[in-house]
């Protein structure tokens, strides 16, 4: 018990560690109001950082260098990358809410079929989840990134990206070794996903 305990824990630090920061991951749907001299702002995830920052790899490999023309080229990637982002999030819901469905009928009577099916489904959302996140993890930084005070939905939409990704990683790695932290894994990330995408919405 105590080695799943420290699965657990292990998998919510690689979480907070990617959503946890100060930068607002998501923050960027709407479109770019100031300009940054610098073109780069000074806050960024670290997987922008690798990829889009001063010394980023595709500065250095001159795929796309670091001048105006290219950073309005990034934003425009940066916003169809995001927008891709919010339609993959409500096609994964929904794989979240046919999963728990199937989940419950595979608990009350387990069958081959039921089980394909559910492994399936399961895989396909996974892959959809992990899509998404990752659109959003390496789009292109926006041309500033503010800070807010108190709780608003940027902020609640981030708090619980770093619970339905963990609750994600532990899904995926009990479905084979603990039925019942898959299990409650599962709900932890359909409902805190849910919740995400309503901070949004409503």
């Amino acid at each position: 018990m105590f080695n799943k305990i420290i699965y657990i824990v292990f998998f919510a630090l690689i979480s907070f560690s990617i959503y946890g920061q100060e930068n607002d991951l998501f923050k960027d749907l709407r479109p770019e109001s100031e300009v940054d001299k610098s073109l780069l702002p000074k806050r960024m995830v670290f997987t922008q950082k690798f990829f889009w920052g001063k010394n980023g790899l595709l500065r250095k490999t001159k795929l796309s260098p670091l001048n105006g023309e290219q950073r309005q080229k990034e934003l425009k990637l940066r916003r169809v990358m995001l927008k891709t982002h919010q339609i993959i999030g409500f096609v994964t819901l929904a794989g979240m809410i046919t999963q728990g469905f199937l989940g419950g009928k595979l608990y009350n009577n387990w069958t081959l079929d039921r089980y394909n099916t559910h492994k399936t489904v399961g895989n396909l959302t996974s892959i959809s989840y992990f899509t998404g996140a990752g659109l959003s993890l390496f789009s292109p930084p926006p041309l500033i990134n503010k800070k807010y005070k108190g709780l608003n939905s940027i902020k609640a939409h981030k708090y619980l990206a770093s619970i339905h990704f963990s609750a994600m990683l532990a899904t995926n790695f009990f479905k084979n070794k603990n039925m019942k932290i898959h299990k409650y894994s599962a709900y932890t990330a359909v409902g805190s996903f849910a919740a995400a995408i309503m901070v949004f919405k409503f």
